[in-house]
This record gives structure tokens, C-alpha cells and sequence, in this order.
């Protein structure tokens, strides 16, 4: 990553859509510009989960004006992550499909897990170096994190379907503040969050940091009041709730501090942050500077390098634990690769797509941990049906897809194989797979595969005579391999030099 460059996160949350364009200097990360909207997509999932027609053009809209900002940065550096509301969402790609297309870039639906690991990382980064044991709280509008680690390394994490905007809309409607529905929505908070007393009990923790929305709006309110404006307390927070109960409704709240976006959703956010400090005995709580936003710049520089990207420690993790083969899955990674820089050595991509058919090939053959007829297929359920550290949701089907197609017919990907890139990787792989079919470091020297952007469906493989001659086994599966792409779209030739 050239540290010369801007870097964007945006996060798409359930409350507000924000943006944090910085600049990667001296090992810290210097804040450019924050741009910060109330979209409530939260509050626009209709009874069956379908976000409602208003609720996605609010968000158009806003990522129209995000796009804009960041109209002249390289796909490298933005990073869009969105969470709880569109992983709840059935209609999403509906959403992501014109969101993508008006900001510019591309947007990873991350898992609750992920959405935790990255708060964390975000907070520390805004924190001295210390030996002590942090936990991290972050109340967002659809869900809450919480996170245990020391330092800058996160050790356990969990995401509860619990915020401020589903408890306001649940049991604050219209703005209402009452005793007893302050009651009852702390109660139905706690039947979530009770199984966190077990997870995170106060020996495991020595410090309490809540970061982001409603950790933030509690504290400027309460600051305003006369408490402390990084510290909160369980007194603080009682006192707070009486006064909106006093005012009993949003439109007669009067609060110093509190921002008028805030009041709709206040109510639902203070009776899951009470909630959550009774049952998990927390006195008070330091206000942190950092957040989501903050956690994806930062992994955005860890990315960039091999031996820093979390994901490729998550996808050795992952086949180990599977009991891959590591010889057979390093092999058929250097071959795949191989191909897939003989195809498009000038793409801009290139750097991006070798790093995911590496991980692809390391896992191609994880599925075997369940049964090894149609490995492929358990292989590709495995990686769409598992939280794994680093990777969104859309990055994980994206190495199904690959694990899925890497052998046997192709009309099972028929409904993706118009992404070129996609198609490249998947070629790539299946031809290293057939080359490796003996498990030994395979001859490919007389092999040179042609690929022309102006024929993108015409592929190419050319061998000399002598190759094909002392490798037969080998050269019969590329005939064959000849004839799994003539039921697509695509040609792959197979011939001499």
C-alpha cells in the first residue's frame, strides 16, 4: 500500500453510514476528512426482513455522495463494510448490486465476528500500548460486540442481535419513555446478552472501553450534565434514563449534548448499555476513540502484505484443522498461480486475484474432512457456513465458488461465470489441479497458456509434442478438461506449440 496515498473506510451501519478518509504515516494513521450520515437502514426491514424501497434510495443517496468524494481513489484504497442490518436483509443484493455501482467500489457484508475483531482493532490502534486486559463494547443500531484481548490482539469476540434502533423501535414507539418499558426492554436485552456472563466474566477483563454510536452520544450527554465525558457510570446511566422517562417522550427530550439524530434511538440504546453493565458487573466505562471505521484502515495496511494479512493465517488455521493435505494444497497454489499470471500478467487486479486463488487452492480439498465423494461440494459449504477471522461474507463465497468448481462439470457456476476474473481463477485452478493429479511437483515448462482481451472467451494452452508424449495421463485430462468448457460460454484449447 503506498503510504503516500489516502486511504477510505466506510461503514454501512444500521444508524448511520460514515466515512474515514486518512493518510498511513509513521505507523499511525492521520485523519484527512469524516463525513458522517443518519440513514437508518435499521429501521427499514419490513416484517419479512425485506429493507423497504425508502430505506435502500436513503442509502443510494448517501453513497452517491460518498462516491463522489472518493471518485479519483484506486480500488486499493477504499474499503466499504457493512453490517448487522444487510447481513439480516434478505433482499440485499438488490441493495448492493446499485450500492456498489453508485459508490464506485465494492461493499463486503462481514460477519458479526469479523464486524468485533475489526472494533477492536480500531480501538486499540487509538490506545497506549498496554499489558492490560481490555474488554470492548460497541452497542450499534441492529447489534452489540463485545470484545476480550490484550494490546492490540483480540483474543475472544462475539456479536449479540441486540441495538439501539431495534429495541427504540421494539419497545420505545413513537418516541415514548416510560418506566416500564425501560423495564421490559432491558429485560428482553438481558435474555440475549445473559449468555455473555459465562463468555465474559470480570477476571477476564481489567478495563471497560465502549466505542462508537451510543457509547458516544451517552457520554456527550452526560458530560454536558455535569459527569465525566470519558467515563461512564452505572450511576450516569440511571440518571440518564430518568430524565428521558421524566421528559416521557423524544419530542419534549432536552438534553445539552445530545444530538438531535440521537433521540429517536437513545431510549433502545441506553436500556442495552444498562443492561449489559448489570449483567456483566461493569462500574463504568472508558469512552474510546476508536471504532469500525478505524479497525478497517488499519487492516487495510496489514492486507497489503502476505505475512501480515490475518486471512491467510485464518485459511492455513482453517486447513490444518481440516486435515488437508499441505504439500498437495501448496502445490496446486504455485501452479494455479502460475497460469494466472500467464493469463493476465497486466491486470490491475493481479496482485488481488493471486492472493485468492493461493487460498483457494490451500483449501480446495477441505471437504474431504467430511467425505471424499464430492469433497468439492462439502468444501464449498464449509466455507460458505463458517465464521473465519479476517474474511467478509462475500470473500468467503467467492473462494466456494472457486473450491466448488475447481473439478467435475461446470454448469453448477453457469449463473457466475460471466465475471471474467472469476472465470480466469477458476481455469487456472482446475488446470493446476489436473497437473498435480499425482501428487508431485508437475513438469509445466512447455506449457504457456493465451489469453487476449479482445477474444475474453477464447482460452488457450499450447504443449509441445515431446510434453504430451512423456506426460499421456496428464495430457488425456486437458483433452477432457477441452470438453468441460464447450458447455459454457468460454473455449479452452488444448494443442501443440
Amino acid at each position: 500500500m503506498p503510504i503516500d496515498k489516502p486511504l477510505a473506510a466506510i461503514d454501512l451501519g444500521s444508524n448511520s453510514f460514515r466515512m474515514e478518509i486518512g493518510r498511513y504515516q509513521h505507523g499511525i494513521i492521520q485523519r484527512i476528512e469524516y463525513i458522517k450520515e443518519t440513514v437508518r437502514q435499521g429501521n427499514g426491514l419490513d416484517e419479512n426482513r425485506n429493507l423497504t424501497e425508502e430505506a435502500m434510495q436513503r442509502g443510494w443517496d448517501c453513497l452517491s455522495r460518498f462516491g463522489e468524494r472518493i471518485a479519483d481513489f484506486k480500488t486499493k484504497q477504499v474499503r466499504a463494510v457493512a453490517t448487522q442490518t444487510l447481513r439480516e436483509a434478505r433482499n440485499r443484493d438488490v441493495f448492493l448490486k446499485r450500492a456498489t455501482q453508485t459508490l464506485g467500489f465494492p461493499i463486503e457484508v462481514i460477519s458479526g465476528k469479523e464486524e468485533a475483531r475489526l472494533i477492536y482493532l480500531g480501538v486499540s490502534q487509538l490506545l497506549p500500548q498496554s499489558d492490560e486486559k481490555r474488554m470492548v463494547v460497541d452497542i450499534g443500531g441492529r447489534s452489540t460486540e463485545i470484545i476480550v484481548g490484550r494490546n492490540k490482539e483480540s483474543k475472544q469476540m462475539e456479536s449479540y442481535r441486540v441495538g439501539s434502533v431495534a429495541w427504540s423501535i421494539k419497545y420505545f414507539p413513537n418516541g415514548i419513555f416510560s418506566a416500564e418499558s425501560f423495564k421490559k426492554s432491558e429485560v428482553a436485552a438481558k435474555a440475549i446478552l445473559d449468555e455473555a456472563v459465562a463468555k465474559y466474566p470480570p477476571h477476564k477483563w481489567d478495563v471497560v472501553y465502549g466505542s462508537s454510536g451510543t457509547i458516544g452520544a451517552v457520554a456527550d450527554a452526560l458530560a454536558m450534565s455535569g459527569y465525566s465525558g470519558t467515563t461512564i457510570t452505572k450511576e450516569g446511566v440511571l440518571w440518564l434514563i430518568n430524565t428521558l422517562i421524566r421528559a416521557q417522550s423524544v419530542d419534549r427530550l432536552r438534553i445539552d449534548g445530545l444530538k438531535e439524530d440521537r433521540k429517536a434511538v437513545i431510549g433502545g440504546g441506553l436500556s442495552v448499555l444498562s443492561a449489559l453493565m448489570d449483567l456483566l458487573q461493569i462500574d463504568s466505562m472508558q469512552v474510546a476513540e476508536g471504532s469500525l471505521r478505524h479497525g478497517v484502515l488499519y487492516d487495510m495496511i496489514d492486507r497489503d502484505m502476505d505475512d501480515t494479512d490475518i486471512r491467510s493465517s485464518t485459511v492455513k488455521r482453517l486447513a490444518v484443522s481440516m486435515n488437508t493435505d499441505l504439500d498437495q494444497g501448496a502445490r496446486v497454489s504455485a501452479i494455479a498461480q502460475y497460469f494466472l499470471e500467464q493469463i493476465d500478467p497486466e491486470s490491475d487486479q493481479k496482485d488481488r486475484l493471486l492472493r485468492k486463488i493461493k487460498w483457494a487452492a490451500q483449501l480446495h480439498e477441505i471437504g474431504t474432512a467430511i467425505s471424499h465423494s464430492d469433497y468439492h461440494k462439502h468444501g464449498a459449504y464449509i466455507l460458505d457456513n463458517t465464521d473465519t477471522t479476517g474474511f467478509a461474507q462475500t470473500e468467503l463465497h467467492r473462494l466456494s465458488l472457486l473450491v466448488l468448481g475447481h473439478r467435475g462439470k461446470l454448469k453448477k457456476l453457469e449463473h457466475n461465470l460471466d465475471d471474467i476474473d472469476l472465470v480466469k481463477q477458476l481455469l487456472a485452478l482446475r488446470l493446476a489441479v489436473i497437473l498435480c493429479h499425482a501428487r508431485r511437483d508437475p513438469d509445466v515448462g512447455d506449457l504457456k497458456i493465451n489469453w487476449n482481451k479482445n477474444q475474453p472467451n477464447k482460452f488457450t494452452l499450447k504443449a509441445s509434442a515431446k510434453w504430451r508424449e512423456n506426460f499421456p495421463q496428464s495430457a488425456h485430462l486437458l483433452y477432457m478438461e477441452m470438453d468441460a468448457w464447450q458447455r459454457t460460454s468460454y473455449k479452452f484449447e488444448f494443442k501443440n506449440d
